[in-house]
């Protein structure tokens, strides 16, 4: 299987003076070519990306240039209860802007889960600073349904390179205690900020090469950290965390198996699984040691939910048939959560270059909630006819101008940015 992907670094974009050049065009009408804006945070190694010449603002959502015949969705019909999914958008404040546009495009659908990571350069970022957390707490607790996704380093230095020998001597030096301050001050400030049920994705993707919080040096001193962490962070009253144990789909530098902490430290059972290698099927990744079957069948023996906290496009390119795949098989086996990666070259919204595979998750997911439950005594008052969900046209997002501007214009506008 192809080296594990290394999570992205920020890279800051500036916004041009004429990045953003809008037409409106009526719903129902044609329209010109939409721009494409390309977000910014490519995985390593990763194909070459594309240079945006603007990133989308925080008030602005991208525009995706999608088919002009969209492709049928397999799913379930709209209006039938889903899992709690979300999308990784960005780590800081961006993210939390970015999901209402995010729900918008997807015709007021939802996002159930906020998904961000702690940075790991060091300590201090581990131990999440207050001015990173507290506007993902904020979203968090408007509703009592939604659910905070936070991943969280084991080690400082975390995408450094560090040596397969430093890694061991570090795994070493966590179990026997001496970070245990560290994830102490991040209970308390969780607990603090009013989100004590945050699900903590301690040490993701440990069976792979690229994080200094690697199980593979160690397995076993990795086991006794982790179970360290779980048990510091437990103790600080008030909290009610969750712990995902998430390793990369496959065989990569280790079998994730070997890494597995045990059932008393572990709440859920994750899988990072984005579309690679090249040339690899779906019913390949389903099949492969270590993959998606194996993963479902790991965590069905162990009584834990599973997850998908990093899941999209990759080395297969704009991959209608994995998309439609992977959203078939959470439909079938109701992950307690998943969120999408959302950037290129593995998203839907804020990648251009995947315009199949983002009009069929948009198709698939547009307009969609959990169905109220029928009232126990029926009513003789007729129920007016809910509007219709049929999704606006792929390349533009409809305005809402009030009933009066639409009925004099004989329709919906909708707005179609051109970030060239």
């Amino acid at each position: 299987m192809a080296p594990q992907r290394k999570r992205p670094k920020a890279r800051r974009l500036a916004l041009g003076a004429a990045a953003v050049a809008a037409s409106a065009v009526l719903a129902s009408g044609p329209g010109a070519g939409a721009g494409v804006a390309q977000a910014a945070e490519p995985r390593a190694p990763a194909p070459t990306p594309v240079t945006p010449t603007a990133t989308p603002s925080a008030l602005t959502p991208p525009a995706v240039a999608q088919p002009p015949t969209p492709a049928p969705a397999t799913t379930a019909a709209a209006g039938t209860e889903i899992p709690a999914f979300g999308v990784f958008l960005k780590s800081d404040t961006r993210g939390v802007a970015r999901m209402p546009l995010f729900s918008h495009w997807l015709g007021g659908t939802e996002l159930r889960v906020g998904h961000t990571y702690l940075p790991g350069h060091r300590w201090r970022d581990i131990e999440g600073a207050p001015d990173f957390l507290d506007v993902w707490a904020h979203w968090r607790n408007k509703k009592a349904d939604r659910m905070l996704v936070l991943n969280v380093p084991m080690q400082e230095r975390n995408e450094e390179g560090v040596s397969d020998g430093e890694v061991r001597q570090l795994l070493r030096r966590g179990a026997a205690g001496e970070f245990d301050h560290h994830f102490r001050v991040l209970a308390e400030r969780l607990v603090k900020l009013k989100v004590p049920d945050t699900v903590i994705v301690l040490g993701w993707e440990m069976n792979g090469t690229t994080y200094t919080h690697r199980c593979g040096p160690d397995p076993e001193a990795w086991k006794k950290y982790w179970n360290r962490i779980v048990a510091t962070m437990r103790s600080v009253p008030g909290q009610k965390f969750r712990f995902d144990f998430t390793p990369s789909r496959g065989l990569d530098a280790v079998p994730w198996t070997k890494c597995y902490p045990g059932d008393d430290t572990v709440d859920v059972i994750g899988m990072d699984s984005y579309d690679q290698p090249a040339g690899m099927s779906f019913e390949q990744q389903v099949k492969e040691p270590y993959g998606l079957q194996h993963h479902v069948d790991f965590a069905k023996a162990h009584g834990k939910p599973i997850s998908y906290p990093e899941w999209g496009l990759f080395r297969n390119g704009d991959n209608v048939e994995y998309m439609r795949n992977m959203l078939d098989w959470m439909e079938e086996y109701k992950p307690l959560y998943n969120t999408l990666t959302d950037y290129c070259p593995h998203g839907v919204w804020q990648c251009g270059a995947n315009p199949k595979s983002s009009h069929l998750y948009r198709s698939a997911l547009f307009g969609r909630g959990d169905q109220a439950a029928p009232p126990l005594t029926p009513t003789p008052t007729p129920r007016p006819t809910p509007p219709s969900s049929t999704p606006p046209p792929p390349d533009c997002t409809p305005l809402d101008l009030g009933s009066w501007v639409e009925e004099w214009l004989g329709g919906k506008l909708c707005l179609r940015f051109d970030w060239r």
